[in-house]
């Protein structure tokens, strides 16, 4: 049962409270079709239907924090938790809520021309959706439906990881939050951070940029993977809870191997963010057999991507950082740290 103060209080801006969601969506009423092989649950950022001789994989998204790019954002957020079951991403719908008295003809093109540009670069074709001027908005929203399909074998399963697997970690954390930051947040970071780091921080969304399908092909191929997860709000942090809660284990992670990037360290001091807990598009995280892991990073880094070996899944429920001789829980973040840079007057 969610608690008496979340059935009484209203919510702060970000996710639903894990306990409310598992509740409700308990609540599903009647018998699930037997085509539904992965319904919703936590840390299942896609479902999966049997169509036979393929399984048709479906996800949905909205951008509601980035408003520059936007288009570009909701196309690569949504593939990449098709592409992390295994899956291709091939088809694309958009539901476009443009805000009254601020919206014009070039805006509408370059959110279009963003989107079809990033769905030629990944190989997704935009198959419909809608677009209207909506009352009470301030700024656009998009809300993504992306569908892509895997041979029943290919499958890779979000609840996969088994304890004794390696944890991998492409790019570093966290390229989608660093680039939000500097392009929403510029007019803050003014005086506290250099404007030639704001400026490489920006260029994060195209460079190492936010799409990890390319990546997720690679690892599926490449050796035995348990798991792949895309971390989204929440950060990194939220995403290794939500990959070790679904198999029902847990993880000890590095310290000296989490790579943060220089930028992302810099805009988090100066506004008092953890980027751990920080919207982590642009990263996959994967749980993959030990005996795998060394050649998968090789691969990888071979294909231009870094990749590094931030821990190990354990049967232990939890998830404990260590550093040095020191050992402690990994931070939990009931919302994404960025959500506070929003609030902020």
């Amino acid at each position: 049962m969610a608690s008496q103060r979340q059935k009484t209080s209203l919510y702060p801006i970000g996710k639903l409270p894990q306990t409310d969601l598992i509740e409700l969506l308990g609540r599903a009423p009647g018998e699930p079709d037997r085509r539904v092989i992965f319904g919703p649950g936590l840390g299942r950022d896609a479902a999966v239907i049997d169509f036979g001789d393929r399984y048709l994989v479906a996800k949905s998204d909205p951008i509601t924090f980035a408003t520059d790019e936007i288009g570009w954002y909701v196309m690569n957020i949504n593939a990449n938790d098709v592409a992390c079951l295994g899956a291709r991403p091939c088809w694309f719908i958009a539901t476009l809520l443009l805000p009254e008295d601020k919206t014009d003809y070039a805006l509408v093109e370059r959110i279009f021309t963003q989107l079809h540009t990033a769905g030629r670069e990944i190989g997704v074709s935009v198959v419909g959706g809608h677009t209207e001027i909506t009352h009470g908005l301030d700024r656009p929203i998009v809300v993504g439906a992306m569908f892509g399909e895997v041979a029943p074998e290919r499958l890779v399963r979000s609840d996969g990881a088994r304890p004794g697997d390696a944890l991998l970690l492409t790019k570093g954390i966290c390229v989608e939050g660093t680039a939000i930051l500097a392009r929403e947040a510029a007019d803050r970071l003014g005086g506290k951070v250099d404007a030639a780091v704001i400026k490489r921080a920006a260029q994060f969304l195209h460079n190492p940029g936010i799409s990890i399908v390319r990546e997720a092909a690679i690892v599926a191929a490449g050796g035995e993977v348990h798991a792949m997860h895309d971390p989204t709000e929440g950060g990194v942090a939220t995403g290794i809870y939500e990959i070790t809660e679904a198999a029902g284990a847990g993880a000890t992670l590095d310290a000296a191997a989490l790579p943060f990037y220089p930028e992302t360290r810099t805009l988090c001091a100066a506004l008092g963010l953890d980027p751990l807990g920080l919207i982590a598009s642009g990263s996959l995280l994967a749980a993959v057999a030990a005996d795998s892991a060394p050649r998968l990073v090789q691969t990888l880094h071979d294909a231009g991507i870094s990749a590094t070996l931030i821990g190990q899944i354990r049967e232990a429920p939890g998830v404990v950082v260590r550093d040095g001789r020191d050992e402690y829980p990994l931070r939990r973040f009931t919302r994404d740290e960025i959500a506070r840079v929003f609030d902020a007057p």
